[in-house]
């Protein structure tokens, strides 16, 4: 069986900026969606906290995952969404995905 590699982690905005965030990470959403082995990037926003943005991501490998970074435009908007982080990103959990609805 060949397992899926999966992300999933919290990222916050200075006060105020989550709204931004999540625009941002929508954007890098729409690009990474091509990238090879991308099946699952979903942005989504705490409704406790309104400046934090979670992202939770499926990939066919590790490797998919890390040349996605690669895609044009991706480096820009990850510079844009640097500045209002409040803080380095928490270190996301890395997930081995066994399966699931929507998961080939």
């Amino acid at each position: 069986m060949m397992y899926k590699y999966g992300l999933h982690g919290k990222l916050k905005a200075t006060e105020g900026n989550g709204d931004k965030l999540a625009a941002i990470l929508l954007e890098a959403s729409k690009l990474v969606s091509t990238a090879k082995g991308c099946n699952l990037y979903i942005i989504s926003k705490d409704k406790n906290d309104k400046d934090s943005v979670w992202v939770t991501e499926a990939w066919d490998s590790k490797e998919d995952h890390d040349n996605s970074l690669r895609v044009e435009g991706v480096r820009e908007l990850i510079s844009q969404a640097m500045p209002i982080l409040n803080g380095q990103p928490e270190k996301g959990q890395e997930l081995v995905i066994l399966g699931g609805a929507g998961i080939n």
